[in-house]
């Protein structure tokens, strides 16, 4: 469920905002460069950092003045606005003392609100920020002035495209659901404008003299690897905040990808004393592979508009034999499809039924099973038995559906028969496996 997006007056500006969870802190989550909270949740990722930060806080997230779900402004406003912003929005969820998490320019925004208003900040989280964008003599590192200038304009001119991806999530730039997600949270979240007055106020940013004044604790974490801002930001935040932790990471520019569950552990432990991590639900499943037989030879043969509209016909069968056995869809994959089952028995009769069915579309799949204790991490599913099953798939014939021996001897008396295929060593799998083919 998307939580409820809610609005509050700042001077003559509505501010969007949500709150999750019912912790006993509350905590301000300031996302950087532009958001959009209520299309956050179309998104996996962000889907599991908010809900593990809101599992041991009141989660507080608003987009900013001029971004996302709040009004849009003639000109972009300063920091101090902004900041007023945020005390707006926490009288507005009645919270007297909160901490702030900022991510890249939003941990700008929190470090002076620290800084500024201390009586209601218990904590500063910064992710991947800096206390200034651009080269100085006495700062040296990022681009000079023009070079900033630069990217800021080209930046602008593709506005609405998956621009900055590749500095900013290296770890999903090449994912192609991932990059349209990208491309829509910019043009969804800020016009070509917007976002050229928000890089030009951001390139006047220096907080380098506050952040002496800043008497809370405060938490820096900052990636070795990020490809946006250099790790030199970070260690400069944590030298010049009085008592800073300094966190390295390995991870993206931004929280909530490759380190996220670093990222909400570190975060937990700073702000209750403990890091409990995310609690797998681990669970026995019996998990089915499918794909079909020579894809991309048929796809290369029928063109991409009838090969379309072949994969949709397949998906829609195989949806429907899930349904009548009662398996639950994972994931799918271009022509391929991971389902779970809670009885193997069920798992066999569909994979033979939709083997059977695909072949009046002209078609042939391959099926693996196998059962065994699986991680659910959200919608994921995770375990060695999950690559177990996807190894016996792989070694499947055309038409056939070929399972481990953990799940023949589980079937034994519902009247299935098998057929021997020998012993296998499965890539990365412990031990030889004895795997057998469905009769009939």
């Amino acid at each position: 469920m998307v939580p409820e997006v809610r609005y509050t007056k700042s001077g003559d500006v509505n501010i969007a905002y949500q709150v999750i969870g019912e912790g006993p802190l509350d905590l301000v989550y300031v996302q950087g460069w532009v958001s959009n909270v209520e299309l956050f949740w179309e998104e996996p990722a962000f889907v599991r950092f908010f809900t593990r930060l809101a599992s041991f806080s009141r989660l507080i997230l608003f987009d900013k003045r001029g971004t996302g779900l709040s009004d849009r402004v003639a000109e972009m406003p300063n920091l101090e606005t902004r900041m007023d912003d945020v005390r707006v929005v926490l009288d507005a969820v009645n919270s007297e003392r909160a901490a702030l998490f900022g991510s890249s320019e939003g941990g700008v925004l929190c470090a002076l609100f620290a800084a500024t208003h201390p009586d209601r900040t218990s904590a500063l989280i910064m992710h991947g920020s800096y206390a200034r964008v651009t080269w100085r003599p006495d700062y040296p590192w990022g681009p000079t002035d023009e070079e900033r200038s630069a990217l800021n304009d080209e930046a602008e001119l593709h506005w609405g495209e998956p621009i900055g991806i590749e500095e900013r999530a290296p770890s999903m730039a090449h994912d192609a659901r991932f990059r349209n997600f990208w491309a829509r949270v910019l043009r969804l979240s800020a016009s070509p404008g917007a976002f050229a007055a928000l890089s030009r106020m951001n390139m006047q940013i220096d907080i380098r003299n506050i952040l002496p004044a800043i008497r809370v604790p405060a938490l820096i974490m900052h990636s070795v690897n990020d490809h946006a801002l250099p790790i030199e930001s970070g260690r400069y935040l944590a030298e010049h905040i009085p008592g800073a932790r300094l966190v390295e990471l390995t991870g993206d520019h931004v929280p909530w990808l490759a380190d996220a569950e670093v990222v909400t552990d570190e975060v937990e432990e700073f702000l209750t004393g403990v890091r409990h991590g995310p609690e797998p639900d681990r669970v026995l499943a019996t998990v089915l592979f499918t794909d079909i037989v020579g894809s991309t030879e048929r796809a290369a043969n029928l063109g991409d508009r009838a090969w379309r509209d072949l994969l949709e016909n397949h998906h829609a069968l195989i949806r429907r034999e899930l349904d009548r056995f009662r398996g639950h869809e994972i994931d799918t994959a271009g022509d391929g499809f991971l389902a779970t089952f809670d009885g193997p028995a069920r798992a066999i009769r569909c994979a033979s039924a939709i083997s059977k069915e695909v072949r009046s579309l002209g078609i042939e799949i391959r099926a693996g099973l196998h059962t065994g204790e699986c991680e659910k991490m959200g919608d994921k599913l995770g375990g060695i038995a999950v690559h177990t099953g996807a190894r016996v798939a792989a070694l499947a014939k055309a038409g056939e559906v070929l399972v481990s021996s953990t799940v023949k001897d589980l079937v034994a008396g519902s009247g299935l028969s098998f057929q021997e295929r020998g012993a296998h060593s499965l890539k990365g799998i412990p031990g030889e496996w004895k795997l057998f083919a469905v009769e009939g």
